[in-house]
């Protein structure tokens, strides 16, 4: 008798606390099972997370770019340069980058001309002290860096004809863009794809674009 008196009194008490709490635990079950009944009626309840995406393995894709005057075909100059740097250090302009992470040019030298374009300088540095012959040289009117298109719909002159901006800053002049029939004609033999026009037009997007060399479907060699 005497072992079965703490069992009795421990369970003396734990019936007796469940009487008292019984009461509150109603309204909480009440309140509880509409909200599981809708959760279950909405798919939600006992659903396994969903899957975290797994990163993507794509490789990153180096969009076209204008490569400095004088480069080898596009394969023979990734090949043959070897990011020296040279041709950045000796640009006047700083138009010439190279992007270290290789997400832009494959790491080799390129030029954007938004935000500085080649300026066919007297000296033509970049083509004479390249070391390792990826910028061969060429005088200015046989550089063929691309080749500018214009796009007359978003251009200023649709709406005001007195804008001559990218005839006015180009570095190789008529021999490579004028005004014909009241519209910017490019001379695409005259053309070297400096990207100064692209640079100074007004408008964004810019109503003329440099297409470079290695995207053209007859580039001269």
């Amino acid at each position: 008798m005497d072992d079965d008196k703490p069992l009795n009194r421990r369970s003396f008490f734990r019936d007796g606390m469940w009487e008292v709490l019984r009461p509150l635990s109603k309204p909480i079950e009440r309140k509880i099972a509409p909200l599981e009944r809708a959760l279950e009626s909405f798919g939600v309840m006992d659903q396994p997370a969903p899957p975290k995406p797994a990163p993507s393995m794509q490789p990153k894709v180096s969009l076209p770019v204008l490569r400095p005057p004088g480069a080898l075909a596009e394969d023979k100059f990734l090949d043959t340069c070897t990011r020296c740097g040279h041709c950045v250090t000796v640009c006047p302009a700083a138009a010439i980058q190279i992007d270290e992470f290789g997400l832009r040019g494959k790491g080799a030298p390129f030029i954007d001309p938004e935000m500085m374009p080649c300026v066919v300088c007297e000296g033509l540095f970049c083509m004479r002290e390249c070391p390792s012959g990826a910028l061969g040289y060429l005088p200015r009117w046989l550089i063929d860096m691309g080749v500018a298109t214009w796009n007359p719909d978003s251009c200023v002159r649709k709406y005001d004809d007195t804008c001559t901006t990218c005839i006015d800053q180009c570095p190789i002049g008529s021999d490579a863009i004028e005004l014909r029939d009241n519209k910017i004609h490019v001379k695409e033999n005259g053309c070297v794809g400096c990207g100064a026009c692209q640079y100074y037009c007004p408008t964004y997007p810019k109503s003329i674009t440099v297409i470079p060399k290695s995207q053209r479907t007859n580039p001269n060699p």
